[in-house]
């Protein structure tokens, strides 16, 4: 079963034919998609993804995060850096977009002071 299809189609408000028809399958095989143990293939479950704009972990119930799982880099960060990136990721996009403008100007300062 792809545990979270079901819910990912109705928010983008397709039916179960519609869904099926973009993706070149039956609507039976959708419904055995939702309800059964029945798994589609990996090719499938990509294509699906994208559709919804998701990873292939969250269609299936490996993840509760449902959007694309961006790709991080690892740093050694001390406990300050932890701390601040912590705090920002709790912080909206508007609130982000104003740390990181903060962030630029001071630093724009600083290398115009240290040019002078």
């Amino acid at each position: 079963m792809v545990k979270n299809l079901r819910e990912l189609r109705k928010n983008a408000g397709l039916s179960q034919q519609q869904l099926a028809d973009i993706l070149g399958t039956s609507q039976q095989s959708i419904n055995k998609y939702e309800n059964h143990a029945v798994e589609p293939d990996i090719e499938t479950l990509i294509t699906m993804a994208k559709l919804f704009n998701t990873s292939v972990d969250y269609l299936i119930g490996n993840t509760c995060i449902n959007h694309i799982i961006e790709p991080t880099t690892h740093f050694d960060l001390n406990r300050d850096e932890e701390k601040l990136l912590t705090n920002y990721r709790k912080a909206n996009l508007n609130e982000k977009s104003i740390i990181q403008d903060t962030l630029n100007a001071f630093i724009t300062k600083n290398k115009d002071r240290s040019e002078r």
